[in-house]
């Protein structure tokens, strides 16, 4: 395998180039050697990874399945040669965080600063994604760690909570009569719900507690962005499940209010995800004990 791992790197160039020509300026190397060596590969293995056409080349259903593979080892080939070069006292290196654009943007914010203070000479690499994207992404060597919604069930996964938050419904100047006294979820979903889409890990543990309580919801509207509930129920469009932690300047200045409930909705983390058999990386290790010290104030 040793052995062809220069090809599996040409083979990974020409999928994404979708040519051979244009691997081949990526590569460095002659049109004619990327050809060669693709066929080599093709002969090892006696499969056919490319078809090819006139316009370039695309994978056959064998070379999507290989692809997916090599891709991922050789991310984190190129994962593990960072982390030896990376200096002990940190004056050089990259940290690569995927996260949410609500996370990054009300959690995540606040530990960077302390991070970059301490160590001003490292670069940041940051990749929003859905929960279920940042953890594959962790699985292919692509980012070091994640910072996540919780639960997240990834047997793979070392996952360590890092804060607690508060899902809440908020309302507006029209919804105000009924903050003056505690309603049933049985209640609350007679009026327009405002939820983020399905896929969301935060939708998912909400909508999870509701029907553990026999009660389905069916939203009014549902949005990709954490901001749009509040801006949504701030005109009055209907009653938004928000995270209080992440709601307080609405809150503060009386754009909204809570709308409080019977059933309160149990607490939740976010944490900080990555994988288990690959040892984290000297700059990954020290955001992770960053992000735990603050916890533990």
């Amino acid at each position: 395998m040793i052995a062809k791992l220069d090809l599996y790197k040409v083979f990974c160039q020409v999928a994404k180039s979708k040519s051979f020509s244009k691997a081949s300026k990526e590569l460095y190397m002659t049109q004619p050697a990327v050809s060669q060596a693709v066929m080599q590969l093709e002969r090892e293995l006696d499969i056919r990874l490319f078809n090819r056409t006139p316009k370039g080349v695309s994978l056959t259903n064998e070379g999507k399945l290989l692809f997916e593979y090599v891709n991922s080892a050789i991310n984190l080939i190129s994962s593990g040669e960072e982390k030896i070069l990376e200096s002990k006292d940190l004056t050089v290196g990259e940290l690569k965080i995927g996260v949410g654009d609500t996370i990054s943007k009300y959690f995540l914010l606040s530990y960077l600063e302390v991070f970059h203070n301490k160590y001003p000479n490292l670069k940041f690499k940051i990749i929003n994604g859905t929960t279920s994207e940042l953890c594959d992404l962790i699985k292919s060597g692509e980012i070091d760690i994640a910072i996540c919604n919780l639960p997240i069930n990834e047997s793979s996964l070392e996952v360590i909570p890092c804060g607690k938050v508060k899902d809440i419904f908020v309302c507006g100047e029209k919804y105000k009569d009924l903050t003056k006294k505690k309603i049933s979820l049985e209640e609350m979903v007679k009026y327009p719900l405002i939820f983020l889409e399905p896929s969301s890990n935060s939708r998912k543990y909400v909508e999870k507690f509701m029907l553990s309580k026999g009660i389905k919801i069916s939203p009014e509207f549902e949005l990709g962005s954490f901001d749009l509930l509040l801006e949504f129920a701030k005109i009055n469009l209907g009653i938004a499940c928000v995270v209080k932690e992440f709601s307080k300047e609405y809150l503060e200045k009386g754009l909204l209010y809570e709308v409080k409930i019977l059933e309160e909705i149990p607490s939740r983390s976010i944490g900080v995800c990555y994988l288990k058999k690959v040892p984290l990386s000297l700059a990954s290790t020290k955001f992770v004990e960053i992000l735990e010290s603050k916890k533990k104030l």
